[in-house]
């Protein structure tokens, strides 16, 4: 393997978190990322072997650039900016949401501008202490790690020929034209059960989809069941993340016409309006719940009860209102 001579990411960080955690030597996790042994020894000596966390790494290199920048920080340097963005997260807004609508209300101003990566940056790299804890308290997911740093047992999915996000069409980005989805399993008590989650990127319309297990097939014509009632125009691509049970892709894709595509291993931030909508759904069935008990009755009431509840992004229209205009918009 080609070795990588640029610096860190905080993903090949989460590895070597991960493989560390597995009493990994450094030889092997270098070999691993396509680094030199030396490179992943200065980045973990840095902490020590023991108390080695990717969070604190990426916090390392990230203030030794930002020194090197004379500590530049936009949020920080415009004080509008950063009152928009405290107050939205106060208001259990998520990072993507105050994005957008700083897109959309200040379009001109370049100032009111941020990714919602950058406030995460803002969050959990930039902020004081106290500052951060509350902010974290303020996110719905609550992580205390930026992405999904998993301990223990080696859970990393292999997927056969996955289509990556960055391959997605350009339109999938804009939200502008719908029938884009994103997906996700929701686990049961003691990871036994699980319901599937779909949302629908422009309209957040939300699916629940009843699962009798969680292998690949079963997932797999569940949730062709469910794309089978909608018209064709409303069903365009599925943004998944990385689980096993979506390894029966192609032939999802071979009998619902729809290309699925993969975000990048640990980054459920990449379908943000899935990771929200998951949420919501947490609101009623919360950890510890045993899907497996839930008739499908109540599920599919609890799909109704979020799809007409009217939605803040949506200009306070329904989900199902506004999907039922999009099906009339987009008549082919």
């Amino acid at each position: 393997m080609a070795k990588n001579y640029g610096r860190l990411t905080f993903n090949e960080r989460i590895e070597i978190e991960k493989l560390l955690s597995h009493n990994s030597s450094y030889t092997d996790i270098a070999s691993l990322l396509g680094r030199n042994k030396s490179t992943v020894s200065r980045e973990v000596n840095k902490q020590g072997k023991e108390l080695y966390k990717a969070l604190e790494g990426e916090r390392l290199a990230v203030g030794s650039v930002s020194n090197r920048r004379n500590g530049k920080n936009k949020i920080k340097q415009h004080p509008d900016l950063e009152k928009f963005v405290l107050e939205k997260l106060h208001l259990r807004w998520s990072p993507w949401q105050i994005h957008v609508t700083l897109q959309r209300t200040f379009p001109e101003k370049k100032a009111m501008q941020i990714s919602h990566e950058a406030i995460y940056l803002y969050i959990y790299l930039h902020s004081k202490k106290e500052l951060k804890s509350m902010l974290i308290s303020e996110l719905r997911q609550k992580r205390k790690y930026r992405g999904n740093v998993r301990r223990g047992s080696d859970k990393r999915t292999t997927i056969q020929d996955p289509m990556r996000i960055d391959e997605r069409p350009e339109e999938v980005k804009g939200r502008l034209i719908p029938g884009h989805w994103e997906g996700d399993l929701i686990m049961g008590k003691d990871r036994a059960s699980a319901i599937g989650t779909l949302v629908e990127r422009t309209t957040r319309t939300i699916i629940i989809v009843p699962l009798k297990a969680r292998d690949a097939t079963t997932v797999r014509k569940a949730f062709e069941k469910e794309f089978k009632s909608l018209p064709r125009q409303m069903k365009k691509t599925l943004t998944y993340d990385n689980g096993t049970e979506m390894a029966q892709h192609k032939l999802f894709t071979k009998n619902t016409k729809i290309q699925v595509y993969f975000t990048h291993p640990y980054s459920p931030w990449e379908r943000p309006t899935n990771e929200n909508s998951n949420g919501l759904i947490r609101d009623y069935f919360p950890q510890g719940t045993d899907f497996s008990l839930i008739p499908k009755a109540s599920l599919k009431e609890v799909q109704n009860q979020l799809n007409e509840r009217p939605r803040h992004v949506l200009d306070y229209r329904t989900p199902k209102d506004v999907f039922e205009e999009m099906i009339l918009k987009n008549i082919a």
